[in-house]
């Protein structure tokens, strides 16, 4: 699953219900003391990372109802909650309006030790008479209800609760749906709440500002989510461990209740088996030492944000070829923290490369322009506070991004020698990607990764609705533009941006190329795509060579359903097809490219159309 959406009610600063939506790459910009902090706190006490304390609660609202509420996209397809039984949140009627989980948590902050008093998912769920508490229901009372409202079970599977809801469900004409809130404490729902937390995503804080001590935080957070993300690739395993574990305990405990139970009645009557379980990631400890000995804890801030920013980069080298079980959030506070403005650079870098991930998000707050234009505009998220202390968020974009200038700042970057602009982050990753493996095989090309963490060039993914406002913007900073336009139709047809590319050719200093190609994915190799899918043990059957002016992504996308699903391409359900053509775009520019070398694109692009954007690329930062 992934956070789409997060709203906050009564918590610190949010009194008022505000809400903050999440992409793969979020980055939350304001001044300090906004209310940055108070977002990725609230994220990791909904995940269980934190815990509320008693001054979470705004002060200026109802304390006794502090809320925290997360959407989710990318559902499971299928669940067990009971007997085996496969069900789905849309049967379940546990979805909102929007097709998302929408989980409602809510806290008691006026208390000295605060606590959770209702976990609720707000749905669009039936509400007529006899058919709107289902899910609250035991087996007995479900089969009660069914009767009560005539509907015949004879051919209904009365083993799980999931068929006897269903059949009741179908049994009603009118269900009258309308958004509601469902408990998740009770009966059915509870099942189902414990069926689903296998499946919410891991959260990992990486707080600013930790204090040293003996076990710093700072130095043991790294390892301890990568124990997370290692334990979430084999939670179904560990749930049934904790089954099996638990179902024997209980046996004995309950055994033992029967035999006291022979010697004193009453005494028995007074003991209730219960069996808990701590969370598995507090079964192992970690440790980085130096080679003297020192512990992590004990050296400078900034080399402790260093082993931090290289975990990132470790993250995202394998994310690119890692087939994901299970999907995770890192949220980083501050990644300026202690760091020369070069290894800011890199983390963002490293950062923007996890989150281009299947499975992986990653959410940063700052404060510092220089990070803040290293995303694109629709990943900002500008917090700003009001003349009458309410708070606002807004998502980047033209008016937004001049008030984010003005809050934060903009100094400006003498080291900066060329923009270059593409169509998204996949574009970038092609380029970064193939620069890096041709340098490996000895090709003159520049390692344009190298030269973004240098700061001496900038990439600004455009996207079609963005690209007259990113090159109104670009004409006043005096520096050379190199834009690369995928030209998406066959000729004779123009290309999509043809009427852009002549206008920045008619700048002064600005350089625009369209592909010859569809788009960039056009000039990968069958065979480095088949060894990025294979890393994952999937086969694909793929023709031998691309088309020009096939669509790549797609057509993998279906090889890989083909593969793995065994069921026609699900033309009709948009949303899905869109999800699956996602991640294969994320794999091609990541993990296939990562497997091309000199030979293989020599293949592809004999009349080397790639080297030659790398090489002119080269030429203007050289000039400059």
């Amino acid at each position: 699953m992934r956070l789409a959406k997060l709203k906050l009610e009564n918590f610190r600063c949010y009194k008022d219900e505000i809400s903050v939506d999440f992409a793969d790459m979020t980055a939350i910009v304001g001044r300090n003391d906004v209310g940055k902090s108070a977002i990725m706190e609230a994220l990791a006490i909904f995940f269980e990372e934190l815990k509320l304390d008693k001054d979470d609660g705004c002060q200026g609202g109802d304390r006794k109802a502090v809320r925290i509420t997360c959407e989710f996209d990318d559902l499971p397809e299928k669940l067990i909650i009971d007997t085996d039984f496969e069900t789905d949140l849309g049967s379940e009627y546990l979805v909102n309006a929007s097709g998302r989980l929408e989980i409602r948590k809510t806290y008691d902050g006026s208390l000295a030790t605060p606590k959770v008093t209702a976990i609720e998912a707000h749905a669009l769920h039936p509400t007529a008479a006899g058919v709107v508490d289902l899910l609250s229901l035991k087996k007995a009372d479900l089969i009660t209800r069914a009767g009560a409202l005539g509907i015949d079970l004879t051919t209904v599977n009365k083993q799980a609760n999931a068929p006897i809801r269903q059949a009741v469900w179908n049994g009603v004409p009118d269900l009258a749906h309308a958004e509601t809130y469902i408990s998740l404490e009770k009966e059915g729902a509870k099942q189902i709440w414990s069926a689903l937390s296998p499946y919410l995503p891991a959260f990992a804080l990486f707080k600013s500002d930790r204090a040293s001590t003996d076990q710093d935080a700072e130095a043991q957070d790294p390892l301890k989510a990568a124990i997370r993300d290692a334990l979430k690739a084999v939670e179904a395993d560990l749930a049934q461990v904790q089954a099996h574990v638990e179902t024997e305990v209980k046996r004995i405990a309950d055994a033992t209740v029967e035999k006291i139970r022979e010697m004193d009645p009453s005494l028995a009557e007074t003991l209730h088996p219960i069996v808990t379980m701590k969370k598995w990631d507090t079964l192992f400890q970690t440790s980085i030492t130096g080679d003297e000995g020192i512990p992590l804890n004990k050296r400078g801030s900034g080399v402790k944000r260093l082993v931090l920013l290289n975990f990132f980069r470790a993250k995202a080298e394998r994310a690119a070829t890692e087939k994901h079980q299970g999907s995770i959030i890192y949220a980083v506070e501050e990644p300026e923290t202690s760091q020369h403005p070069r290894n800011q650079r890199m983390l963002m870098a490293a950062l923007s490369d996890l989150a281009s991930h299947s499975g992986r998000q990653v959410i940063v707050t700052t404060h510092t322009p220089m990070l803040a234009r290293a995303v694109p505009d629709d990943a900002l998220r500008f917090i700003e506070r009001q003349d009458n202390g309410a708070r606002t968020i807004e998502i980047g974009g033209t008016l937004v991004n001049g008030r984010i200038a003005k809050s934060l700042g903009v100094l400006p970057d003498h080291t900066v020698k060329l923009f270059i602009g593409v169509e998204g982050k996949h574009d970038i990753a092609f380029l970064k990607g193939m620069s890096r493996v041709l340098n490996t095989d000895g090709v003159n090309v520049p390692d344009l990764e190298q030269l973004e963490i240098a700061g001496s060039l900038i990439f600004f993914p455009f996207g079609g609705s963005n690209l007259a406002l990113w090159t109104s913007r670009l004409q006043n900073l005096n520096r050379p533009e190199l834009h690369i336009y995928d030209r998406d139709e066959a000729p004779p047809t123009r290309g999509k941006y043809e009427d852009y590319v002549d206008e920045v050719n008619a700048r002064d200093g600005c350089m625009a190329l369209m592909t010859t190609r569809r788009e960039m994915e056009n000039f990968l190799h069958p065979d480095a795509i088949q060894e990025a899918y294979q890393h994952n043990q999937i086969e694909l059957n793929l023709p031998n060579a691309f088309a020009d002016f096939d669509d790549v992504p797609t057509l993998v996308a279906q090889a890989v359903h083909t593969a793995t699903a065994g069921t026609p391409w699900p033309v009709a359900e948009i949303r899905k097809c869109d999800q699956k053509v996602s991640r294969a775009k994320s794999i091609l520019n990541n993990g296939a490219v990562s497997k091309m070398n000199a030979a293989r694109l020599a293949e592809t692009d004999p009349a080397g159309e790639v080297i030659s954007w790398l090489q002119r690329i080269d030429q203007i930062v050289i000039a400059e």
